[in-house]
This record gives structure tokens, sequence and C-alpha cells, in this order.
């Protein structure tokens, strides 16, 4: 066992990569939920957006057309959710485990023929003098844009929810459709716009593991990472700063163990592999025992009659 080995900066560094595809995946969904909706799909709008942009990075070589492919690959994808949850008024836990399910089959498919290929490289922001700091330059100043994206995503939503109309209306379509649309706001509308960037970030999020963090195709790579984002808008008690905490925890806590498995800690490789799950729980369960309640609306299907 040889703990000398991890560089605490790398370490850091490498914590906030892979928290980056669990954040934009929670934020997505916060804000679905935060509308009333209860979206699983999560899993199967990430990996579509996994494969859809890396075949366009790797056909266009560039990794913003793909990212921003993967983003329109989520959203069209959740259109499907909203066809199901919204118009044919179908049941949303169900829809949501089918779409996770179609998702995984479909991101299959496409990419039978890209296993095995390398995407192109994604520019690091280098910023002159403060990439260079020691310590602090490589931890903040010498990622890629995507990842401070996630972050300033994060801010937005939180002000957007607090601060804006739009988010006063989001967050009444949430508690109170029925009052929402008595008031004569669109319910419908609302939802699936909030579906659908719910769907792009998520996308987001499935093309950050392919591109980035592991820059290659293998089927079903987001393992879990939806399932681990959608407990975690319910641990955050849907407020978006926790969402971030409990990314970067998770991240962490998996960068960690990865690093203990390289350093040979005698401890079996299964508990390593399970301590992320294990202890982001814990410590959301415990982050929440103050959680304010869920939107009263959340789950249930608005019938546009009443």
């Amino acid at each position: 066992m040889d703990l000398s080995a991890i560089n605490p900066v790398l370490l850091v560094a490498s914590l906030m990569v892979a928290a980056t595809p669990l954040l934009l995946a929670a934020i997505g969904e916060l804000v679905v939920e935060r509308a009333g909706v209860l979206n699983l799909g999560v899993e199967g709008m990430m990996i579509v957006g996994a494969i859809s942009g890396f075949a366009i990075a790797v056909e266009t070589g560039s990794p913003w057309l793909g990212f921003i492919g993967a983003a329109v690959g989520g959203a069209i994808l959740s259109l499907l959710f909203v066809v199901l949850t919204q118009v044919a008024l179908a049941n949303q836990v169900a829809s949501g485990l089918a779409l996770t399910l179609f998702g995984l089959g479909l991101s299959a498919l496409m990419g039978q023929s890209y296993v095995g290929i390398k995407p192109p490289a994604m520019g690091k922001l280098d910023i002159p003098v403060l990439s260079d700091l020691p310590v602090v330059g490589p931890i903040l100043f010498s990622h890629d844009l995507v990842l401070y994206l996630g972050i300033a995503l994060t801010g937005a939503v939180w002000w957007m929810l607090k601060y804006s109309r739009a988010g006063l209306i989001l967050r009444a379509v949430g508690e109170n459709h029925d009052a929402a649309h008595a008031l004569g706001y669109k319910v419908i509308r609302i939802r699936v716009m909030a579906i659908m960037f719910g769907g792009a970030c998520a996308g987001l999020g499935g093309a950050y593991i392919s591109l980035i963090r592991v820059p290659q195709w293998t089927e079903g790579m987001t393992a879990g990472v939806g399932w681990i984002a959608l407990a975690l808008v319910v641990f955050a008690s849907w407020k978006p700063w926790r969402a971030l905490l409990g990314a970067y925890l998770f991240g962490g806590v998996t960068v960690i163990q990865l690093n203990l498995q390289a350093a040979g800690v005698a401890i079996p490789v299964e508990y390593l592999a399970m301590s992320p799950y294990v202890i982001t729980i814990l410590v959301l369960v415990i982050l929440s025992a103050d959680k304010s309640s869920a939107p009263a609306s959340l789950g249930r299907t608005f019938h546009a009659s009443h």
C-alpha cells in the first residue's frame, strides 16, 4: 500500500471532472421536478446524449458540435416522455422507466460502429498567470469550459427559481397545477419546456462522460449516474446548491476510491466500488433532515379540462 502516490491537487481537480456529468443531469431533473413532473428517464437520456455527442464529435471533428448534438438528442428523447405523460396522460413513473430502457437499447444500436474510436480532444481553458498558479491553478483554472458551464448553470437555475417571474410560475405549477391553470398559466406548455430543458441537461451530462471523462464509447457507460442524479435531487431538497454539493461529494468519493484501489489498499474492491453511493446517500440524508417538502403536484397528472 502506497498512499504517497496519491496527489491531492490532482485528486481535487479530477473530483470536479467526475462530478460534472452528475451535476448537469441533476440540475436538469431538479427543474423538471420543480414543475411537478417526475421523469425517471434520466439514465436513458444521458446514454443517448453520450452516443449522440460522441458520434457527432467524431464525424465533424468538433467536440462543441458534439455537445450541442447531445443536448438536442436528450431534448428530442424527452419529447417521447412529453407525448406519453402530457398528451396521452400516461403514468409518469412507468413512462420514465420505459424511456430509460428505450434509451439504453437505442444507444447500443447507434453506437455499434463507434466502439474503439477515439473522439477529438476538448481543449482546456488556459488562463495566463492564473492557470500557472501552484495548487489553485490546476484545481480552478485548468479545466474544460463545460465544467464551468455546469457550475454557472447551477447558479442560473438557483437565481431563476428564487428571484425571477419565470421561476415563480414554474414553482406555482409544481405546487398546485390546478391553481396555476386557474390563474391563466399554460401548465402543459410550462411542463413541456421544463422536461425538454431536463432532457438537454441529461444529454450534456452523458456527452461529458463519453467525450471528456472517459473519451471513448462503450455500451451502458453512464453506469447508473442518471439514477444517482435522481436520488440527488430528492436528497438535495430540490435546492440547486445542495445538488452541487452532493455531486461534488459523490465525485470526490468516486475519485478517492479509484486512487485507493490504485494505491493497493487492503480493502475488497467491491466495498470501495460501492462506497461513493453509500457515503453520498448517508451525507445527503443527514443534510436533508430539515428538508422542505417536495413540490405538492410532483408526479400528478394534469387534466386540462379542469
